[in-house]
């Protein structure tokens, strides 16, 4: 417990590193805790984020992490186990059985994608099996593309996928189409591929196609599947929050309000851990934003805080003065009128 910070950010991606460095810029000490496993590992690269398109995401975070030590920010690779409140901050227990105070929290531990049960899918996970048309669908333009049936959100993937593509088949895992839904495919030229998927065809390193249960095989240079999201909160119980059914129905998130404010005082969230499909750049500006405003709420404090003290000190000063002047007799009155109009 001797290792004290004004904050301690969970989760060192993005949003986490974005937010610990505006707070290390204003002279805050920081602690980052990340656990090394970033969900877009698997990629080749980040994708739609002005300036650094296509950089590898390991090259993105080192390159982060050195910019947040560079202002005196720690930065450390670890496992927050659990966080309590501990007077006004909190207790934050680490897997190595370290024990650290924060006057606030930031929490970034994004989220765990929970793949359908698809041989070999998570083997090609973020490769030729994707989700995201804006992260991954350039690189398969104009390619055979597939899109499993497999969550709410599958039949907007399809659309989407139809604009980098014209030969798009959608793979129904029996489930049904709406009347409106098969309208949209036919329309759109998207072909509907009933029966179940049971594996992928891997030739070379590469997929060249999914086998239906019926042995049938389907040629495809790309698959797309909708992954149950579910935020990495665990660790969160003890403080009272739990990640809830997102209103999407795509998975569970961390509710938050304005720049990330929790229900829990002193708590924020940003990235994936609370908005599921937020891309490495909506996540980084969701940090900065978490990040200013818990400065702005320390400043807040420190600043009550101070007039406080300032007031304390007047008191005691004129009460112990050989003359009480009126000045001084004034000044106190006016300062109690205002410390009940504000409650203190």
């Amino acid at each position: 417990m001797d290792e004290r910070y004004d904050v301690v950010v969970i989760g060192g991606g993005a949003a986490g590193l974005n937010g610990a460095l505006m707070l290390a810029r204003s002279r805050r000490s920081v602690l980052v805790v990340d656990a090394g496993a970033p969900r877009n590992a698997p990629a080749s690269g980040v994708h739609g984020l002005l300036g650094r398109e296509g950089t590898p995401p390991g090259e993105l975070l080192a390159t982060g992490r050195a910019e947040v030590r560079g202002y005196g920010g720690r930065v450390e690779t670890g496992e927050v186990t659990g966080a309590q409140k501990v007077g006004g901050g909190f207790a934050v227990a680490l897997a190595d059985g370290r024990r650290v105070r924060a006057r606030r929290l930031l929490v970034t531990t994004g989220l765990t994608d929970e793949l359908p049960d698809v041989p070999g899918l998570r083997e090609r996970w973020g490769r030729e099996v994707l989700h995201c048309p804006y992260c991954h669908g350039w690189e398969v333009r104009d390619q055979a593309i597939g899109v499993l049936a497999s969550g709410p959100m599958s039949v907007h993937q399809a659309l989407l996928f139809r604009q980098l593509s014209q030969d798009v088949a959608y793979f129904l895992q029996g489930t049904t189409l709406t009347d409106e839904h098969a309208e949209q495919f036919a329309a759109r030229g998207i072909t509907v591929v009933d029966g179940a998927v049971a594996g992928l065809e891997i030739v070379d390193d590469r997929l060249t196609g999914v086998r239906m249960a019926d042995g049938r095989l389907v040629p495809l240079a790309a698959l797309v599947v909708a992954p149950r999201m579910v935020a990495r909160a665990g660790f969160l119980a003890e403080l009272g929050l739990a990640a809830v059914e997102h209103p999407s129905g795509a998975g569970e998130h961390i509710p938050a309000g304005l720049a990330g404010v929790t229900e829990v005082p002193g708590v924020w969230v940003a990235g994936n851990v609370t908005d599921l499909t937020a891309q490495v750049g909506a996540s980084a500006a969701a940090g900065a934003m978490a990040g200013a405003h818990i400065n702005a709420d320390l400043v807040t404090e420190e600043t009550r805080n101070a007039v406080l003290a300032h007031r304390e000190a007047f008191t005691r000063a004129a009460f112990t003065a050989d003359v009480f002047t009126a000045e001084a007799e004034a000044r106190l009155c006016e300062q109690v009128a205002g410390d009940r109009r504000h409650g203190l």
